[in-house]
């Protein structure tokens, strides 16, 4: 209580201490507690989810790297690497921090790799010998090339599949899967980096998205130097190969990059190769040629309608453009695609608007009955899946920071972080309230993964007790009965 002080007719309080510049009220030992506490109480849910997706067996199946019995198994990594993701590391020296908490190691069952096992691990899904035969394979005057995977590699994407393929089993009434692919640019400063497009060094990898999931079916490394444009039909592939059989209808959205005569001739293919059979609907953002741009350009006045919310700088309006281009992907026996076009003009006239041209853009598809403006919002769509999943796996896990020069190993630190987002996923959808389902890993860290426990032992049995509030604790218990493990 603060002193009044008397100066003979006002009584001055002394102003009170705020709490949050005083120093603390306690000592912090210097010796480790002995304890089994741990900062990731909340970690074993993460874990179980893993084991309920029997991920380990998937991995014993698809990955034999060890040559020897002695030391961690191939999913014992891997769940590791899971694990560094799930609770918020982003480099291999956050291993040790992992191998530092007393608590962890006796919840998994297993102690943690040391970075250096970590790195050596990473290691054997790289091969110098792939990316030199896929340099000899170039064609003449052709510098982008993407290496083959080697048989691990190629292991741990049949694991993220079989991931994929087992949340949709335990959901199956999800039957529609729209395809969402895109790549993007990943820096690095690491010396075997190659120049973007955008000048900086980095790799610059493709991925395919289940949209109704938010589930990576599909990712493919490549040097910062590919083209995004290079190559995207075996990843579209390689996508719908990795649908549960649960899906009946099918459809896939792109930007301009994936419109090349191979992908557009391949989604029109209802008799398609390595994929399924019907109609695939797809909308994809179309290159605006010369003779497109002049097409959209000859569109009568009274043909554009307003599209979008209003804006009150520009107008935004869209038409169907009658467009029949001279190329390949325009067959004989093909019924053309339908363009769509979008006019986005000034909202006020005046001298110095005249000179700024109106912008044009088009979209390409083979979805006749619906209205423009509806086909365009389902469109743009996609910047709510594909983008934020490239923003939580570059920002939120570990994809942002590639941990070596090797082309494989940094292939594979991806495709890890890939997985564990996928296991998030599975996590939210199969075992967590509903409210939940749109949580960051930032958000299920918070409430969840990084929350201090006690480990103690007690008539032969170790309790763990968690410091987090009944709501919470209720959740997390629930959820471990919602992901049963098979006997």
């Amino acid at each position: 209580m603060g002193r009044k002080a008397d100066t003979g007719s006002t009584l001055i309080k002394t102003p009170k201490a705020c709490p949050a510049e005083a120093d603390f009220l306690f000592e912090i030992d210097p010796e480790p507690a002995a304890e089994r506490l741990t900062s990731y109480g909340g970690a074993p849910l993460l874990i179980r989810t893993l084991r309920s997706l029997e991920v380990g067996p998937s991995v014993a199946r698809h990955i034999q790297i060890k040559q020897r019995q002695r030391g961690y198994d191939e999913a014992t990594f891997v769940e590791s690497f899971v694990l560094l993701n799930g609770v918020g590391g982003d480099c291999l020296d956050d291993f040790e921090q992992l191998r530092a908490d007393g608590g962890l190691a006796e919840m998994l069952g297993h102690t943690i790799p040391s970075p250096e096992a970590a790195r050596n691990f990473l290691y054997e899904f790289h091969s110098e010998e792939n990316i030199e035969t896929a340099k000899q394979q170039r064609s003449l005057g052709e510098i982008a090339y993407i290496p083959g995977e080697n048989a691990a590699l190629r292991g741990l994407g049949e694991v993220n599949r079989d991931v994929v393929r087992e949340v949709g089993r335990r959901c199956p009434e999800q039957r529609i899967a729209t395809i969402d692919q895109d790549a993007t640019i990943i820096e690095s400063r690491k010396q075997e980096a190659l120049r973007t497009y955008e000048g900086e060094r980095g790799y610059q990898p493709m991925l395919a998205v289940w949209a109704e999931m938010n589930l990576v079916l599909a990712d493919e490394f490549r040097d910062g130097n590919v083209p995004a444009a290079y190559a995207g039909l075996a990843v579209a592939k390689a996508a719908y190969a990795a649908l549960p059989s649960t899906v009946k209808e099918f459809y896939y959205r792109g930007d301009s990059a994936c419109h090349e005569h191979g992908l557009v001739d391949w989604l029109r293919d209802h008799k398609r190769e390595e994929g399924p059979q019907g109609f695939i609907g797809f909308a994809i953002s179309a290159r605006m040629s010369p003779a497109l741009r002049t097409a959209v350009k000859a569109v009568g006045e009274e043909q554009w309608e307003p599209y979008g919310k209003p804006d009150t700088e520009v107008i935004r309006e869209c038409t169907d453009v009658l467009f029949v281009p001279n190329e390949h992907s325009e067959q004989k026996d093909l019924e053309p695609l339908r363009y769509v076009a979008v006019r986005i003009r000034r909202r006020q006239g005046g001298l110095l608007e005249k000179a700024v041209e109106d912008k044009h853009f088009a979209v390409l598809t083979n979805i006749r009955d619906w209205k423009a403006s509806r086909l365009l919002a389902w469109h743009r769509e996609k910047a709510g899946t594909i983008e934020a999943v490239h923003d939580v796996l570059k920002n939120e896990l570990s994809a942002g920071v590639l941990p070596c020069g090797r082309f494989g190993a940094n292939a594979a630190w991806l495709r890890l972080a890939i997985l564990t987002l996928n296991v998030l996923t599975a996590l939210k959808r199969l075992a967590l309230p509903a409210e939940l389902l749109q949580a960051r890993p930032k958000r299920l860290r918070f409430l969840f993964f990084n929350t201090a426990g006690r480990l103690v032992h007690h008539a032969r049995r170790t309790i763990l007790r968690v410091a987090s509030n009944l709501r919470r604790l209720t959740e997390y218990l629930v959820a471990l009965r919602l992901l049963p493990l098979r006997a």
